[in-house]
């Protein structure tokens, strides 16, 4: 495998090395002007700070491959301001902070299965599953007549995570929810 990436190799989701940062393409667009070379508009987001630059490289330029590696690992517990995950293949337990997880501390629940991304042996994010099902723990009883189209309430997870939810859901229901936006889905049970 090579160590650099070619302008004619990029596509959405691709994850480079700009400036000596992991960076994943958003978009990207190949423009051959009438006159001069052509050259590669691109928007990229850097994986450790979440900074979104818009550089333009000409055709043929070359961009480094990041040393990353990703795993599937299981949520075991909280210790401090860290998360403990369990590698699913060699048992590894690996201490991963609040930065690295983004929004997806708000949907942990024990055993849960994330994909980690590691660079440089370093833990940089993590990607849930779409979804994931958790307890209603606290949620005040929607208002007899209160029943306005479309009105909602607020409910605590499991998880700590506070969202809207309809008048309908009771605490000890099981709710699904979307990960990517933490929003309310559907009762589970």
């Amino acid at each position: 495998m090579a160590e650099v990436y070619d302008t004619s190799e990029f596509r959405n989701g691709l994850k480079i090395l700009y400036d000596g940062d992991p960076f994943v393409i958003i978009e990207f667009q190949h423009v051959k002007p009438g006159k001069g070379s052509a050259f590669v508009r691109t928007r990229i987001k850097n994986l450790l700070t979440g900074r979104v630059l818009e550089p333009t490289l000409k055709s043929g330029d070359k961009v480094g491959r990041p040393d990353m590696e990703e795993k599937e690992m299981q949520y075991l517990y909280k210790e401090g301001d860290h998360f403990v995950f369990m590698d699913v293949k060699n048992y590894d337990q690996v201490h991963i902070g609040e930065e690295a997880l983004g929004e997806g501390k708000n949907f942990l629940k024990e055993n849960t299965n994330a994909h980690i991304l590691f660079w440089n042996g370093r833990a940089i994010s993590a990607e849930m599953p779409n979804t994931v099902e958790l307890r209603v723990t606290k949620c005040d009883p929607g208002v007899r007549g209160d029943t306005v189209s479309g009105a909602m309430k607020p409910a605590t997870l499991e998880t700590g995570f506070t969202l809207n939810v309809p008048l309908f859901i009771n605490e000890g229901d099981i709710l699904k929810i979307d990960t990517r936006n933490g929003q309310y889905l559907t009762r589970v049970g």
